[in-house]
C-alpha cells in the first residue's frame, strides 16, 4: 500500500490550476470520465452510495450491475481481455470487496489491466471493527500489482490516475483504489493530472540492443529452432509481428494456454499447444530443440513439467518479457531480453531481414522431418460415437459451425483443456479463459464483460455443470442488459478432472467428484427468461448448435449435452513429470 506525502500533494494543489469544488463521489465519476471509460461493472452497497449516486446524474458511461462482486471484477477482466482497454468494477466495503478477491487474483495471475475502486468505512472509524470493515489494502496486496488507500479527497484524483497508469504499463495488472466514505463526501478543487510521473516505477520497453543482436545470431545458426509464445504476445498485440517473424524464420511455433490465438492455428507451422495437456508434437520438439525464443511467456509448470527433466538436453534459451523478475525464474536462459514484447520484436524483425542471413535450410528440412513423424502420432485422435456425445465431437462441432470466428469464454477444467485443443483460434483476444489461477466460474461473467465490449460478435461459454454452477446467478444478469451468449455446458455428472486424476494416481477412489441433485438447466435457464436446450444423441448436436446461433441467434442459449462420463482429456503429462513422459490415453495408464 502507498499513500501520497503531504510534500507531493502540497505540489500537485500548486502546479494545479484552481477549478471547480466537487466531492469524492464527483471526482471519482469525473476521473472515470477522463479516462475515457465506456463501462463498468459493479454492486451497491453503503460505503459507495455516495459514488453511485453521481453515476445516476450522469450518462458519460453506463454501470453494469452484477449480481455478485466476484462476477464485477470476472467481467470487467474479460472486458479488458478482448478489447485492450482498461476494465473497471466498483465494490462496496467488507464483504463486497472480500468477494471481489478471486477475480482479482484471477487477473493478477494473468497479467490483465483492471482497476477496481472499493468503498470503506468512514477514516475515523478503520481499525475500530466497524460494520462492514475489512482491511482492504492487506487482503489485496498479495494478489494485486498496486493498491492505494485514499485518506484525503485532495489526494483522490492523482490516485486514480495513478491507478490507471499502473494498471497498463510494465506487466499489466490490476490496481485497487480504496475509498472511505467521508472522502466521497469531502470537497476539494478537482484537476486531474494529466502528466504522471513515478521515480520508483519505470518500466523498461526498449530492449537491449546487444541482446537482440545476440538472439539473431544464435536464431540465424540454429538447427533444431523453436519458438515458443505465452501471453505477452496477446497482450503486448503482438500477434502480426509473430506470425511475420515465423513465416519469415519457417520456423515450428507453439504456444501456452494463454497464448492461443497468437499465431494462427490454420497454419502448418502451428504445433498445436503445449505443456500438461499439450500436444505429443509439441512437447517432443519443445523437449529436442537447440535454440529455444520465448516470447511473452513464463516458464511455468504447467508448460515445461519437471525442470531437472526439461534441462536434461541442452540447448540455447532466448527469453523476450517486459517482467525482468520471470526471467531465469524457473529455467535459466541464455540471452534475456526484457522489454515490451511488441517493441523488441519489431527490433528483431529489423535486424533479421538487415542482417542478409537466413535459416539453415538444410538443417531446417531434417527437423520437420522429425516433428512431421511425431505428428504421425495423432494424439488428439478420440474413438467417435453414434450411441453418446464424445466433447470433443462438441467442440469440432462449434468451430464448425462459428467458422472459427467467434469469442470463446471457457470455465476451468476437462472442457477447458478440450476447447483448447480443438477449437482452432486464428485471432487473438478470442479465447478468454482463467490460465494462472484456474478459476472455476469464470465463464458466464467472461462473457458478459466480452459481448459488453465487442458488440454485436458471436460468443460461446465452454463450460460444465459444476463450473457453471459458481456464477449462475449472471444469467440474471444477462437478461437485464439483453446478453445473448450461448453456453455451450459438456455435462458429465462429474467434476471431470478431478475424476480424472483420481481415476490414475487415486486407484479410481472418486472421492466427492460426483455431481449428484443437479438442475434441469433447461428449466433453470427458461425461469430466468432464456431458451434452454438438452442435447442426448450425438446427431443432435450440429443441429442445436446451428438454431442457437441462428434461429436464437438474439436470446441466451443453454445448450445442455449429455457428454460420456469416463472420456479423459489426453495427452497428459503428470505432475512431477517431464514433457516426454507423457500418457497418451487410457492404455498409457
Amino acid at each position: 500500500m502507498q499513500t501520497i506525502s503531504a510534500e507531493a500533494r502540497t505540489e500537485s494543489r500548486l502546479a494545479a490550476p484552481r477549478t471547480e469544488l466537487l466531492t469524492g463521489a464527483e471526482i471519482v465519476v469525473r476521473c472515470l470520465q477522463e479516462e475515457g471509460v465506456e463501462h463498468i461493472f459493479g454492486y451497491p452497497g453503503g460505503a459507495v452510495l455516495y459514488i453511485y449516486d453521481e453515476i445516476f446524474k450522469q450518462d458519460s458511461f453506463q454501470h453494469i450491475l452484477v449480481r455478485h462482486e466476484q462476477a464485477a471484477v470476472h467481467a470487467a477482466d474479460a472486458y479488458s481481455r478482448s478489447s485492450r482497454k482498461i476494465g473497471v468494477a466498483l465494490v462496496t466495503s467488507g464483504p463486497g470487496v472480500t468477494n471481489a478477491v478471486t477475480g482479482i487474483a484471477t487477473a493478477y495471475m494473468d497479467s490483465i489491466p483492471l482497476v477496481i475502486i472499493s468503498g470503506q468505512v468512514p477514516t475515523h472509524a478503520i481499525g475500530q471493527d466497524a460494520f462492514q470493515e475489512c482491511d482492504t489494502v492487506g487482503i489485496t496486496r498479495p494478489c494485486l500489482k498496486h493498491n492505494i488507500l485514499v485518506k484525503d479527497v485532495r489526494d483522490l484524483a492523482p490516485a486514480i490516475r495513478k491507478a490507471f497508469f499502473i494498471a497498463a504499463t510494465g506487466r499489466p495488472g490490476p490496481v485497487l483504489v480504496d475509498i472511505p466514505k467521508d472522502v466521497t463526501i469531502a470537497k476539494c478543487e478537482f484537476h486531474y493530472p494529466r502528466d504522471l510521473t513515478l521515480r520508483s516505477y519505470n518500466p523498461v520497453v526498449k530492449g537491449h540492443q546487444g541482446q537482440i543482436k545476440k538472439a539473431v545470431q544464435l536464431l540465424m545458426g540454429a538447427e533444431r529452432p523453436m519458438i515458443y509464445s505465452g501471453g505477452g504476445v496477446i497482450l503486448s498485440d503482438s500477434a502480426d509481428l509473430l506470425n511475420r517473424l515465423v513465416n519469415v524464420l519457417g520456423y515450428p511455433c507453439t504456444s501456452t494456454l494463454m497464448g492461443l490465438g497468437g499465431f494462427k492455428a490454420s497454419d502448418p507451422k502451428f504445433m498445436g499447444m503445449l505443456g500438461m495437456h499439450g500436444t505429443y508434437e509439441a512437447n517432443m520438439a519443445m523437449q529436442h530443440c537447440d535454440v529455444l525464443l520465448a516470447v511473452g511467456a513464463r516458464f511455468d509448470d504447467r508448460v515445461i513439467g519437471n525442470p531437472k527433466h526439461f534441462a536434461q538436453i541442452p540447448r540455447k534459451i532466448i527469453h523476450i518479457d517486459i517482467d525482468p523478475s520471470s526471467i531465469s525464474k524457473r529455467v535459466k536462459v541464455d540471452v534475456p531480453i526484457v522489454g515490451d514484447v511488441k517493441e523488441v520484436m519489431t527490433e528483431l524483425l529489423t535486424q533479421i531481414e538487415a542482417s542478409g542471413h537466413r535459416p539453415n535450410t538444410q538443417a531446417l528440412k531434417a527437423w520437420w522431418t522429425q516433428i512431421n513423424d511425431w505428428r504421425k502420432r495423432d494424439c488428439l485422435k478420440y474413438d467417435r460415437s453414434a450411441e453418446i456425445i464424445k466433447p470433443q465431437f462438441v467442440i469440432e462441432k462449434l468451430w464448425e459451425v462459428t467458422k472459427g470466428d467467434a469469442f470463446i469464454t471457457s470455465d476451468v477444467g476437462q472442457h477447458q483443456m478440450w476447447a483448447a485443443q480443438y477449437y482452432r483460434f486464428d485471432k487473438p483476444r478470442r479465447w478468454i479463459n482463467s490460465g494462472g489461477l484456474g478459476t472455476m466460474g469464470v465463464g458466464l461473467p467472461y462473457a458478459m464483460g466480452v459481448q459488453k465490449a465487442n458488440p454485436g460478435a458471436q460468443v460461446a461459454v465452454i463450460t460444465g455443470e459444476a463450473s457453471i454452477q459458481m456464477c449462475i446467478q449472471e444469467l440474471s444478469t444477462c437478461k437485464q442488459y439483453d446478453f445473448t451468449p450461448k453456453i455451450v455446458n459438456l455435462n458429465n455428472r462429474y467434476l471431470g478432472m478431478v475424476r480424472q486424476w483420481q481415476q490414475i494416481d487415486y486407484g479410481s477412489r472418486y472421492s466427492h467428484s460426483y455431481v449428484d441433485a443437479l438442475p434441469d438447466f433447461v428449466k433453470l435457464a427458461e425461469a430466468y427468461g432464456h431458451v434452454g436446450m438438452v442435447i442426448t444423441k450425438p446427431a443432435d448436436v450440429e443441429p442445436a448448435l446451428r438454431d442457437a446461433f441462428g434461429k436464437y441467434k438474439d436470446r441466451l442459449v443453454f445448450l445442455d449435452f449429455i457428454t460420456d462420463q469416463t472420456e479423459n482429456v489426453w495427452p497428459m503429462v503428470k505432475a512431477g513429470k517431464g514433457l516426454t513422459e507423457m500418457l497418451l490415453g487410457s492404455e498409457d495408464l
